[in-house]
């Protein structure tokens, strides 16, 4: 069963889900985490991400920077983050901890 929500609790949704996800930072609409991983584990993570992503029909951003990962998520168009926004992030925490696990 799905709740309904009116855009006031909608927003405070999503906000209360935000904090459950650690390490994940908003920068206006948009989340972003970054990740300490090597290059195989990014390699993983990136392939694994573009699964979940395409399910969800959203496009984060994810880059390589020395030995980190960055992963934003959202529009950044003004449009407002949504619940499948939040729910990618909490996927790719999901898939962080597996490859890491390896």
């Amino acid at each position: 069963m799905r709740v309904l929500f009116n855009s006031r609790a909608k927003h405070d949704y999503l906000s209360d889900a935000l904090t459950l996800l650690s390490g994940w930072t908003r920068e206006g609409e948009q989340i972003r985490r970054t990740l300490v991983i090597d290059d195989t584990q990014h390699a993983a993570l990136t392939e694994r991400v573009k699964v979940v992503a395409d399910a969800l029909h959203l496009r984060p951003e994810i880059s390589r920077h020395a030995d980190s990962t960055q992963i934003r998520v959202g529009h950044g168009n003004g449009e407002p983050l949504t619940e499948g926004d939040v729910l990618l992030a909490a996927r790719i925490e999901d898939v962080y901890r597996t490859v890491t696990e390896s």
